[in-house]
């Protein structure tokens, strides 16, 4: 300082600069953000600078859905329906309004592992009854879904669900969807480890995390034990799958998960194997690591492309796990491939009919829902089943139908005939057994066709035009969204508005693709017609069944075999060649 300034005045500026500074940097620190949301803004920001925030970003930021529901509490008392913000934050509770489909709600739960209780899934059936439409509707996710819910009730709903011991919240919107996990774990002889604590761990992680709510997009998580029947795992964004490590290369031998990620089957990929392995007490670490990282840099400007996968596409596989790494503060533990011991395989009748359980003297009973639909009446009979003959536990699984557990040999029988009674049953034709189809337009405004309806009309003529020997997956799914997942489908259709006029009139149809597959058979399946009109599937269905029964190479061959052998010019000449005069 000058000179000429006495001490006094040079101390009294030293002290005016220093509080000029102290301020500047409070209000640096107080324009950051700070919270359980500070990084879903700081990504928002950094987004910001290159392109613009999509609409549901900017509502996040307007208003958190999680501090919204004082507002939600008073539609329902008004009985209002929301307008698209709002629609999309009570997605945060689980609620979806369907119109124009349905002047209605849509409740989906988050069910972790698909594991009910007899009392709860009674309660379900009395709550669709109460404040729905009177059924239940089992998802691919393993999860159920309540619909025709009035607005009014739709708080209601979500406090209901709680009081069962029950969640939906964070079961739609950019969250982490239902924990899936194998369906038979515990009880499954074959299984390397029980998904079960895994799945209800990460659902908890979840729960009691706000600061994992508010994702870029949506995001799946499947634990799959290696049991008879699948988890899906390889659709998801992050599956772990259990191994067996025998020879270590420096790895303890033992049962570990295998590390697979970015699936996404409506957009044609599969998750990819990392060559990760994880101890499966350090899974919900690593969960929650690729989960951050994802936050970070997921895209949230354009919500066709924010979904991990195309954040993989864009850095590669080494560069993602190189970030996780960064923020678990230790490297992620490699394995060769010829280290993993192969998989047992699953077997695709098992989730249909009786089967013996690891213990002793014990069944599980697969019980059919008709293209996973199941009335409030047969909620309550599955439940009084599993109380009555079984351990009083139920099972959900990815091919929308429920397993009940514990059944005793004795018991089977009189369980069988209970079932039955509720008109319901245990057995199934190969075409029915693995029959999926998402809502569709009966109950989703995306869909561009009634894929409920249309799937039964297909199994009705396929039965008796094309009858099968062995297991054929039959999904429809009503638009690109894809949850019905046709693309992993020996014959996979996926809904689409058919011209019938040249003044652009169309009517409900599907592209229909053939040859997809999972777990040992993964892959894609590849399009055989286009715009074919749905009075018309069955029929188109059939000839494609009847030209693999009669020109595969050995009765042993699967459908996805005999699909993936020939092209597709040559498959869709051998269906016309034996198409039904």
């Amino acid at each position: 300082m000058s000179a000429d300034f006495t001490l006094d005045q040079k101390r009294y500026l030293e002290g005016f600069a220093a509080g000029l500074s102290a301020r500047s940097a409070k209000t640096a620190v107080a324009t950051r953000p700070i919270g359980p949301d500070a990084a879903h803004f700081e990504a928002q920001d950094r987004a910001a600078a290159h392109g613009k925030l999509v609409d549901q970003e900017k509502w996040k930021r307007e208003e958190h859905p999680f501090d919204a529901w004082p507002r939600l509490v008073a539609q329902a008392r008004d009985n209002a329906a929301p307008k698209p913000a709002d629609n999309f934050r009570w997605r945060y509770y689980g609620l979806f309004y369907v119109a124009p489909t349905q002047d209605a709600y849509m409740c989906r739960l988050r069910i972790p592992n698909g594991l009910l209780t007899h009392w709860q899934l009674a309660g379900l059936g009395d709550l669709s009854e109460q404040c729905g439409g009177g059924y239940l509707h089992v998802t691919t996710r393993a999860n159920v879904q309540i619909r025709e819910i009035a607005a009014r009730d739709a708080a209601a709903m979500v406090e209901a669900v709680q009081d069962l011991g029950l969640w939906s919240k964070g079961a739609g919107a950019d969250n982490i969807r239902n924990i899936t996990g194998t369906p038979t774990a515990g009880v499954d002889p074959q299984e390397l480890l029980d998904t079960r604590p895994y799945a209800r761990a990460m659902h908890h992680h979840i729960l009691n995390d706000r600061s994992l709510a508010g994702l870029p997009r949506k995001f799946n998580i499947a634990f799959d034990g290696a049991g008879r029947i699948g988890a899906l795992e390889d659709t998801n964004d992050v599956g772990f799958q259990a191994v067996d490590v025998t020879d270590g290369h420096g790895v303890a031998p033992g049962v570990w998960f295998r590390l697979a990620l970015g699936g996404i089957t409506g957009h044609k990929d599969f998750a990819r194997d990392t060559g990760v392995i994880v101890a499966p007490e350090e899974a919900i670490e690593v969960a929650d690591k690729i989960l951050r990282v994802y936050i970070d840099h997921g895209d949230r400007t354009n919500r066709t492309k924010a979904r991990l996968k195309y954040l993989l596409d864009a850095w590669g596989f080494e560069k993602f796990l190189a970030a996780v790494e960064e923020k678990l503060g230790r490297p992620l533990t490699r394995a060769p491939a010829d280290a993993i011991a192969p998989r047992p395989r699953q077997d695709r009748a098992a989730h249909i009919g009786v089967h013996p359980q690891k213990q002793a003297g014990l069944n599980w009973l697969g019980v059919v829902l008709p293209l996973g639909r199941l009335t409030a009446a047969q909620a309550r009979g599955l439940a009084r089943i599993a109380h009555e003959f079984g351990d009083g536990g139920l099972r959900l699984t990815v091919w929308q139908n429920v397993l009940i557990t514990g059944v005793a040999d004795v018991r089977v029988a009189d369980a069988v005939a209970a079932v039955d009674a509720l008109g319901l049953t245990m057995q199934a034709t190969p075409i029915r057994a693995g029959l999926v189809a998402c809502t569709g337009a009966a109950g989703c405004r995306f869909a561009a066709s009634d894929t409920k309806r249309h799937a039964a009309a297909i199994a009705d003529h396929c039965e008796t035009a094309a009858p099968m020997d062995t297991p054929v997956n039959i999904h429809l799914t009503g638009c690109h969204h894809s949850c019905a997942q046709h693309y992993i489908g020996d014959v996979g259709l996926i809904g689409a508005r058919v011209p019938v006029s040249d003044d652009g009139d169309t009517v409900e149809g599907y592209h229909i693709l053939v040859g997809g597959g999972f777990a040992e058979e993964a892959g894609l399946a590849r399009e055989l017609y286009q715009n074919v009109k749905a009075d018309d599937a069955p029929r188109m269905v059939a000839k494609i069944l009847r030209a693999y029964r009669r020109r595969r190479a050995q009765e042993t061959e699967t459908f996805v075999a005999f699909a993936r052998r020939h092209d597709i010019e040559s498959l869709r000449r051998m269906a016309e060649e034996d198409a039904l005069p």
